[in-house]
């Protein structure tokens, strides 16, 4: 009897390792998928409360319609809590931004960098000082444009030129040009 049984199970033994899965490893699987599955339900809050909310999503873009703008006229609009500047420039302006020696400048971009193809008359910039964050004066009529008949930072004394191009002052760098793309010939998306 002690041959048969030893047969027996031999024979058993060689039926589970023929079918490749025995019950253990299928326990096995069963239990690191569920403690995947449970892992995944416990850190996907975790890291989908770091996504931006929908307040901030909306002010991540600002919608801006040119039309209105004549020739020599800024407008303010505000982007990601910031002032943005949109200014049509005349072509007195255009020519006198483009007869500047880049040597001249402490950040040398000509206009044509710092504008659109195809919209080179419409310069968009923020309305933040490079120096230390104030707000320039120089978009809205009757305010003080400084020396190059650009924008003035009152706070310490930047001026910059028509193209928003430092020119004189403590401001280290250029007005920001942000990323904005013409939807349409009258209508700019900013950032």
């Amino acid at each position: 009897m002690a041959d048969n049984s030893g047969t027996a199970t031999a024979d058993t033994a060689s039926e589970h390792t023929e079918d490749g899965v025995r019950r253990r490893d299928f326990i096995n699987i069963a239990a690191v998928s569920a403690a995947g599955v449970g892992g995944l339900a416990v850190v996907y809050p975790l890291v989908s409360q770091m996504a931006p909310s929908a307040d901030v999503l909306a002010e991540s873009t600002t919608e801006v319609d040119v039309a209105g703008i004549e020739p020599g006229q800024s407008i303010k609009a505000i982007f990601r809590k910031q002032p943005l500047f949109v200014k049509r420039l005349t072509a007195a302006e255009i020519a006198d931004a483009n007869s500047v020696p880049l040597s001249d400048l402490r950040e040398p971009q000509t206009l044509a960098e710092r504008t659109s193809e195809g919209n080179e008359d419409i310069l968009i910039t923020m309305g933040v000082c490079t120096h230390l964050g104030c707000v320039p004066l120089g978009a809205a009529e009757g305010e003080n444009k400084g020396e190059y008949g650009g924008y003035f930072c009152p706070c310490h004394g930047s001026h910059y030129d028509t193209a928003g191009r430092i020119r004189k002052g403590p401001a280290p760098t250029n007005l920001e040009v942000p990323e904005y793309t013409f939807t349409s010939e009258t209508t700019v998306v900013v950032g």
